[in-house]
């Protein structure tokens, strides 16, 4: 395994651990407070605040060697796309779930602490790997 690919594993790892941590937490808090309809909320906020950054973490390791351009380009389209999906994710869950079946205040605030703790993670995994990074040599260095 290349420094690179562990240097991704370790960012999505640093990433992933505190979101299940507090997915976790806020399931069992939703559960607790709205029942059925909490749990259900909170484990599909789980899978969509997951699925939504571990797909922008894959197309980072995707694009790492192609031409920034193209790099740009395929961050841009993959962003788009997943807010598309996203909309049309929440559009379906709206329309087609009863409210007593999906809380939806139970869905927002596991979302938004969910991705607090993704984000959290990621910086914290970048800042230390960042740290570790070698700095580059002057021309009178050995």
């Amino acid at each position: 395994m290349s420094n690179s690919q562990s240097s991704d594993i370790n960012l999505w790892k640093g990433a992933i651990f505190p979101a299940l941590v507090v997915a976790t937490f806020t399931c069992i808090c939703v559960a607790i407070v709205n029942g059925k309809s909490g749990l259900l909320a909170g484990l599909l906020a789980s899978f969509t605040v997951i699925i939504f950054f571990s797909v922008h973490l894959l197309v980072a390791r995707v694009s790492r060697n192609l031409d920034p351009m193209l790099t740009m380009t395929l961050a841009m389209f993959s962003y788009f796309a997943k807010v598309i999906f996203m909309g049309v994710f929440l559009l379906l869950v709206t329309k087609f779930t009863d409210r007593s079946t999906v809380d939806r205040v139970s869905f927002a605030i596991c979302a938004i602490l969910i991705t607090m703790a993704w984000l959290f993670g990621e910086i914290r995994s970048f800042m230390k790997l960042r740290f570790q990074m070698p700095l580059p040599k002057k021309e009178g260095d050995k």
